[in-house]
């Protein structure tokens, strides 16, 4: 008797946990998808370069393998959504795994740098493909009320990976060397897909039928709000776009601080952005949007200007924890998107959110590596006023009532 009075007591607890957190179970298999796939690819994601280096890639090629990753990114993110509006999200889910599967096939078999260049075109099928879909089964599965905190569970898994793959990879290739490690790397990485489509087979999400329309169509049913979200989100990415791949050489060239600390700042920029999304979401839901995704901007404006002032490395620390604090309103922005697409032609619509944004904001990096010449700082100056800017339009365009 005492003991089915605690099991009922246990089940309800659990209930309440899943029911603050929003783990629908459609959403609960499509994060822990993005964990899985996410812990195997961290494990050698960040090491490619110096793979590339060991298959005999120049500088400038390694240079050219950043560009197309972005590049593949950006034109992937509306087929990726076309396919999850017209075969549904489990079938395209296992399509995305699929190709990267076979990316990571092509990676480990490369006798040299340009089957890795082209097996990119592959792997980035999970990591592009794939995200409209996951928006539109948090859109699909869950209230307006509660998306927000979808997006919390989202995120979180989608970080987790990033803060303790790379530790464990670090020490797998100072062990086996670049080439083994990356290649022990890939080998879990396929075996963590081949569970990944397992678990993906277990997804049941009931879509109304695609609109037949083209990508013209879909950006005519854009909601005028989500026009403008997108006007202010990309005057914000090109603010991160122009410092983001300079702030390790502001740190190292400039600062003089090891890589190594650079690796700590990392970390305690992605635990800062995991502490935050849980109780931002929450609130995001009850309140509205709108004040937490002007913290986000804010915090995008204030982080390069943070990481410029430095002067110590407790500074820098400080610096980080805005750059962490930069995900406060993620989980917000997300949910804006998804309320705003329209039901039928919700991945599609997010899809063609991030390919407009993406190619939008492609310069940004150019023009803050031509900035750095003039000085290091200038750079990080322009992307804080450029994100300052960001902030303002955001604030200025989209109402409260439209944000809620």
């Amino acid at each position: 008797m005492q003991r089915g009075i605690k099991a009922n007591e246990s089940w309800a607890w659990r209930a309440r946990i899943a029911d603050y957190l929003s783990l629908e179970r459609n959403v609960t298999i499509a994060s822990a998808a993005i964990f899985l796939l996410g812990i195997g690819e961290e494990l050698w994601k960040k090491f490619l370069p110096k793979y590339l280096e060991a298959l005999g890639a120049s500088a400038p090629i390694i240079g050219f393998f950043g560009t197309a990753e972005d590049f593949f990114d950006a034109v992937y993110q509306y087929p990726g959504g076309w396919l999850a509006d017209h075969l549904g999200r489990r079938r395209s889910f296992l399509i995305f795994i699929a190709l990267a599967s076979a990316g990571y096939l092509v990676y480990l078999v490369s006798p040299s740098w340009p089957f890795v260049v082209a097996g990119l075109a592959l792997v980035m099928a999970w990591q592009s493909m794939a995200s409209p879909a996951i928006f539109a089964i948090i859109g699909d599965a869950l209230l307006r009320e509660r998306r927000a905190m979808g997006f919390t569970l989202q995120s979180i898994l989608k970080r987790v990976p990033i803060v303790i793959a790379p530790v464990a990879g670090g020490a797998m290739m100072a062990r086996l060397g670049i080439i083994r490690g990356v290649h022990t790397g890939l080998l879990i990485t396929l075996l963590l897909a081949v569970i990944t489509a397992v678990l993906v087979m277990k997804l049941n999400v009931t879509i109304k039928r695609a609109k037949a329309t083209n990508i013209r169509g879909v950006w005519q049913s854009f909601h005028a709000v989500l026009k403008r979200l997108l006007i202010s989100d990309i005057i914000i990415r090109t603010c991160e776009g122009m410092t983001g791949v300079l702030t390790i050489l502001y740190v190292t060239n400039i600062l003089g601080f090891s890589v190594a600390r650079f690796g700590t700042l990392i970390a305690i920029q992605m635990v800062t952005a995991i502490l935050v999304y849980i109780p931002a979401g929450k609130i995001a839901d009850r309140v509205g949007r709108k004040p937490f995704v002007i913290a986000t901007f804010l915090s995008f404006a204030l982080f390069p200007v943070a990481v410029m002032l430095a002067s110590s490395f407790s500074i820098l620390v400080l610096a980080f924890v805005v750059g962490g604090l930069r995900e406060i309103g993620e989980p917000a922005r997300k949910a804006m998107i998804v309320d705003f697409a329209q039901e039928n032609m919700r991945a599609r619509s997010v899809g063609l959110y991030y390919l407009v944004r993406s190619l939008s904001i492609t310069p940004a990096a150019a023009i803050g590596g031509l900035l750095w010449k003039i000085a290091p700082q200038v750079p990080f100056v322009v992307a804080g006023i450029i994100g300052v800017i960001g902030t303002v339009v955001f604030a200025a365009t989209v109402e409260e009532q439209y944000a809620s």
